[in-house]
């Protein structure tokens, strides 16, 4: 177990890997990491969207399951309205400029901190939290477009410490109104 961690961290560290519409495949170990964001507002339909699992993400993840680091104290979601699509190489100190956070809780959302993510555990290839989705009250004066959502492994809004683990640009912007009650959801997965 620990050759295929070293050598998934080579081929991270290598850029030997492939980013493709399903997600990020490393061709030497044949291992597709993909992510899906799932959102809806008022109770509605849920919208999908695929995600980019990120460098240091995926770093995290295999150091955290198969390394000797310890895991993160919490996962959190949070919301962008920046129009750069995400890359490999973003990462948490560089999320909240990048992406463009929204940090405001009365031009944004009224939690105080990037809502948590809190995953079932799984006995698949699957990990989300879509039997406990997080739920933000949307505040603003008029109108608040979201364009995208990441998920972390800090709590601070607009915080630049932890780690990045994905994030996703939506193929069209979500338009919220004040009082509106938006859910997010997500889900990683791993095939071999």
């Amino acid at each position: 177990m620990k050759a295929l961690h070293k050598e998934i961290q080579q081929s991270l560290h290598n850029e030997q890997f492939d980013l493709t519409e399903e997600g990020l495949y490393l061709p030497r170990q044949g291992i597709m990491v993909k992510g899906e964001y799932f959102d809806r507002l008022n109770d509605g339909e849920w919208e999908r969207t695929p995600n980019l699992v990120v460098t240091e993400g995926l770093a995290h993840i295999l150091n955290t399951a198969l390394g000797s680091t310890a895991k993160a104290a919490g996962y959190y979601l949070a919301l962008f309205s920046g129009a750069t699509a995400p890359a490999a190489n973003w990462t948490a100190a560089n999320f909240a400029s990048v992406a463009s956070e929204i940090v405001s809780t009365t031009e944004g959302y009224t939690n105080a901190t990037r809502p948590e993510w809190t995953p079932a555990n799984t006995t698949t290839g699957s990990i989300d939290n879509m039997s406990a989705t997080a739920s933000l009250t949307i505040a603003t004066t008029s109108t608040l477009n979201v364009t995208g959502a990441a998920l972390l492994t800090n709590s601070t809004r607009g915080g630049t410490s932890g780690v990045l683990i994905s994030a996703t640009k939506f193929s069209a912007t979500r338009t919220f109104q004040s009082g509106d009650v938006y859910q997010v959801g997500y889900r990683l997965s791993l095939t071999v």
